[in-house]
């Protein structure tokens, strides 16, 4: 299935696996076992759309790397996200792979009229903006991330 986003949408490579963790002081030895060290941070990001609403969440996050591959963790402390909407939904496990694009916002009303719905998306700066896709059920319903950063 990613490849062919990737290639249907000229996306280029995956540059990072999410997974959501419930508690992300107990996930971090798990990973750390398979990845080494980590930099941690918390994060909120004010004024997103989760599902055509407005939301502002909070999160805390752990990345790693494995070669050119990110590996984040990410544990929703509070408001209306995908991340908890995945815990809600089934518990902790992989959640998402990452691309990244040169214009987000140029880039989302190709993947939506091929029926790709943005669930989550945040302007963050002028440079800085992400959206969450799911892929339409018959191709899987998995999740993706588009990042907007230079």
């Amino acid at each position: 299935m990613t490849a062919d986003i990737a290639t249907r949408f000229d996306l280029g490579d995956v540059d990072q696996i999410g997974y959501v963790v419930s508690d992300i002081e107990q996930a971090i030895p798990r990973f750390a076992q398979l990845f080494g060290e980590c930099t941690r941070m918390d994060s909120t990001a004010a004024d997103t759309v989760f599902r055509g609403k407005k939301s502002d969440v909070t999160l805390k996050l752990a990345f790693f790397r494995s070669g050119p591959i990110e590996i984040e963790l990410i544990e929703p402390v509070s408001g209306a996200g995908p991340h908890q909407e995945f815990l809600d939904n089934g518990g902790e496990g992989t959640h998402h792979v990452r691309f990244r694009v040169t214009d987000l916002d140029a880039k989302l009303p190709e993947l939506n009229a091929a029926g790709y719905e943005t669930v989550w998306y945040s302007r963050f700066t002028p440079e800085i903006a992400w959206a969450y896709l799911e892929t339409p059920r018959p191709e899987g319903g998995g999740v993706f991330e588009l990042l907007e950063m230079p």
